[in-house]
């Protein structure tokens, strides 16, 4: 059962504190001070699951191709996916173009001003409506992300599982309390900043902490205990094997249309199978991929993590021949294939061959 909330006066003054430290040491980041709704929009989504430093070109590149809500509401998801190639985590381009229609058609084009319509915005949750309706229209919402999990049961010695809703529930009520009377977006910027840089995972700063007198945390010596996280991530074994197949100028990709990781990304001629092995002879003449009596060549394995999946690549190329070509398939020239979406791992394959195409 959880506590009632930890007595906040137990940290004297804890937002001027938060936001006297956030002006002497926030980093200069492309959106930061940033008003427009839309760019707040695309920032926070680009940095969820992405570390700034991997997300600071690609927001760069994504404002300076889609500057407003129309340019995205109109362009092709290919072209969309395309710029977003290598950023990961693909639902979030797709949901991006979604919501950005949903503007169009059902705000005129204009992004909501108000919370509530801001979450009703497709993959649009608690925290980046309450990130886009404090930092753009100054609404108290509280954005509760990992960063703010941590810094709170850090210096409040809050021993509630974050894995669960009711502890993100309590969390936000005190950051509602703390946020009273002052600035919504500067606070909300200014605790998750703190996470970020100061209040780590791992190895935090506590010497140069400004809550370093009033951590409980720090005083237990119990940082790497906090937060509590019980909740385990399933992580399950795939095992994809590819076929490069190669006729003159021309070769074969399809399109991943099924609800499944990268959708709506390129790839080319795909088996596969339940364990690892090398190339599936029982299976390589199926239905689906028939290649006769051609013999593929073993190119080169990858191994790739995401967050819910372990992905054993195999790629085969199959020169001088096509098989039956499968409604699916697209024949393109294979110099042209960087003008098509794929995901990051496919797209090292593609550099390695480019300079024999």
């Amino acid at each position: 059962m959880i506590a009632s909330l930890p007595k906040l006066n137990s940290v004297p003054c804890f937002s001027k504190t938060l936001l006297d430290w956030f002006e002497e040491n926030q980093r200069d980041l492309p959106w930061r001070g940033e008003t427009d709704a839309y760019k707040i929009w695309v920032s926070e989504i680009i940095l969820q699951q992405t570390r700034v430093n991997q997300g600071w070109n690609y927001y760069l590149q994504f404002v300076e191709r889609f500057p407003d809500v129309k340019s995205l509401a109109n362009a092709p998801l290919q072209e969309i996916l395309h710029v977003w190639q290598g950023l990961g985590y693909y639902s979030r381009a797709r949901n991006m173009h979604t919501a950005a229609q949903q503007i169009m058609q059902e705000h005129h084009g204009i992004f909501p001003h108000n919370y509530l319509d801001i979450k009703k915005l497709k993959g649009i949750g608690n925290y980046t409506a309450a990130a886009v309706a404090s930092i753009a229209f100054q609404l108290p919402y509280p954005a509760v992300d990992g960063n703010v999990l941590r810094v709170i049961t850090r210096i409040l010695g809050i021993y509630d599982d974050i894995s669960q809703q009711k502890t993100v529930r309590k969390i936000t009520k005190i950051c509602q309390e703390l946020m009273a009377d002052n600035h919504p977006g500067n606070f909300n910027q200014a605790l998750m900043e703190l996470g970020a840089i100061q209040c780590t995972p791992k190895n935090p700063k506590c010497e140069s902490c400004p809550f370093t007198n009033y951590c409980v945390a720090f005083e237990k010596e119990q940082q790497v205990m906090l937060p509590l996280k019980t909740l385990k991530t399933i992580v399950k074994n795939r095992y994809f094997h590819y076929f490069i197949f190669l006729k003159g100028s021309k070769t074969i990709i399809e399109q991943r249309t099924t609800n499944d990781i990268w959708k709506n990304l390129y790839q080319f001629p795909l088996i596969e199978t339940q364990t690892p092995c090398d190339f599936p002879v029982e299976t390589h003449n199926n239905a689906s991929l028939r290649i006769g009596n051609a013999n593929p060549v073993f190119l080169k394995e990858i191994n790739h993590k995401l967050t819910h999946r372990n992905l054993t690549l195999r790629f085969y190329v199959v020169d001088d021949c096509f098989p039956k070509i499968e409604k699916q398939w697209n024949i393109v020239s294979a110099k042209d294939l960087k003008k098509f979406p794929f995901p990051a791992a496919l797209m090292s394959v593609i550099e390695f061959l480019t300079p024999s195409l």
